[in-house]
C-alpha cells in the first residue's frame, strides 16, 4: 500500500514540477528532506545573510545549525522578541541574499497559493531577496486555486492558529470561519500564478509530508 502511494505522490510532485516550469519558475522534485537540505546548502556559503518565514516545514528540516556552520548569518524572529524587533527582522528579510520559505499549497497547474497575516512571508516570495527557496512537501498538492483555499481553511489556517495559541474561532471549531477577530491571522490571500518578473526563485518538491 506503501509503495501505491508513493507512486502517486511522486507523479504529482514530477507534474507539478512540470507545470511550475511552464510558469518561468526554475522547480525540482526531490524524494527526501536531505535532499532538500543539500539543494539549500548549495547556495549558502560564508557571509551570506538567510532569512527564514515563520514555516513549520523549514523548521523541519532542521537547517539552522548547517546554515551557521557554514558560516551563513540567519535572521528569523524568535519566541523572545518583542513586536519591534520582530518587524526589524522581517523587514531585513526582504534585503537577505537567501530566503527560506513553504508555500501553503501547490497546484497542479503550478500556482502558489498562500494566506499570511503580516504580509511579509509573501512580500519575500515576491520580490526583495536575491534568492528565494521554496520547499513544499508533496501533501500540499492540490487540484486548483479554489480547491487550494478550501482546503487551507480545513488544514493550515486552523492549525497555524492552535500553533500560535491564538484564541480564534477556528481554534475552537477547527475550521476558519472567516471570522471578524482581532486576532485573525487570515488576512492577505496570494495566488503566484507565474514568476515574478525580477524574482530568482526555485520550488522544491519534496516526496515527503511536511508542514501542513
Amino acid at each position: 500500500m506503501e509503495s501505491i502511494i508513493k507512486w502517486q505522490e511522486q507523479t504529482l510532485g514530477e507534474k507539478v514540477v512540470k507545470a511550475l516550469q511552464n510558469n518561468e519558475f526554475h522547480a525540482i522534485y526531490v524524494q527526501s528532506k536531505e535532499e532538500a537540505v543539500a539543494f539549500i546548502m548549495y547556495h549558502i556559503n560564508k557571509g551570506t545573510v538567510v532569512g527564514i518565514g515563520g514555516s513549520v516545514t523549514i523548521g523541519q528540516l532542521n537547517i539552522e545549525r548547517n546554515i551557521i556552520e557554514n558560516g551563513g548569518t540567519l535572521l528569523k524572529h524568535t519566541e523572545g522578541s518583542t513586536d519591534k524587533e520582530r518587524v526589524e527582522i522581517m523587514r531585513k528579510q526582504l534585503l537577505s541574499d537567501v530566503y527560506l520559505c513553504s508555500s501553503n499549497a501547490v497546484t497542479l497547474d503550478g500556482y502558489l497559493v498562500n494566506i499570511d497575516g503580516a504580509g511579509n512571508r509573501v512580500a519575500a516570495m515576491t520580490f526583495g531577496p536575491k534568492k528565494t527557496i521554496i520547499i513544499v512537501g508533496v501533501n500540499k498538492i492540490v487540484k486548483d486555486e479554489a480547491s487550494a483555499f478550501e482546503t487551507l481553511k480545513l488544514g493550515a489556517c486552523p492549525l497555524n492558529n492552535k500553533r500560535l495559541n491564538l484564541q480564534n474561532p477556528c481554534t475552537v471549531g477547527g475550521i476558519c470561519t472567516e471570522c471578524n477577530s482581532n486576532r485573525r491571522i487570515c488576512r492577505i490571500y496570494s495566488t503566484i500564478k507565474r514568476r515574478p518578473i525580477r524574482s530568482d526563485i526555485t520550488v522544491v518538491v519534496v516526496g515527503e509530508h511536511l508542514g501542513f
